[in-house]
């Protein structure tokens, strides 16, 4: 990617860059694409996709907490300390017109 690519996306994302930055910049968008071009170049024919990063190691497994209720219902206290609600929602003003 070139310096007038990137000035050209700066422009379109309202972002103000100085000379120094859109160098900078080109230089490690330079360096990400010479990365990606080197992983489109391995071979990956055969090798099925895991649908986990922990799954390649059959040993290994992932510990989960078990899912249970560990806090209270506390939306009474919650709603009487709004400064207005209408059948449990929090009203707020109108800031749109």
């Amino acid at each position: 990617m070139n310096t007038e690519e990137i000035k050209q996306l700066a422009k379109l994302s309202s972002l103000e860059l100085d000379p120094e930055e859109t160098q900078k910049i080109s230089q490690e968008l330079k360096t990400i694409l010479t990365l990606v071009n080197q992983l489109q170049a391995v071979s990956t024919e055969g090798v099925e996709p895991l649908f986990h990063p922990i799954a390649l190691i059959a040993e290994l497994n992932q510990p989960l907490r078990p899912d249970e209720v560990i806090e209270l219902d506390q939306r009474t206290e919650n709603m009487a300390s709004a400064p207005a609600s209408h059948k449990g929602l929090y009203l707020v003003p109108k800031v749109i017109e």
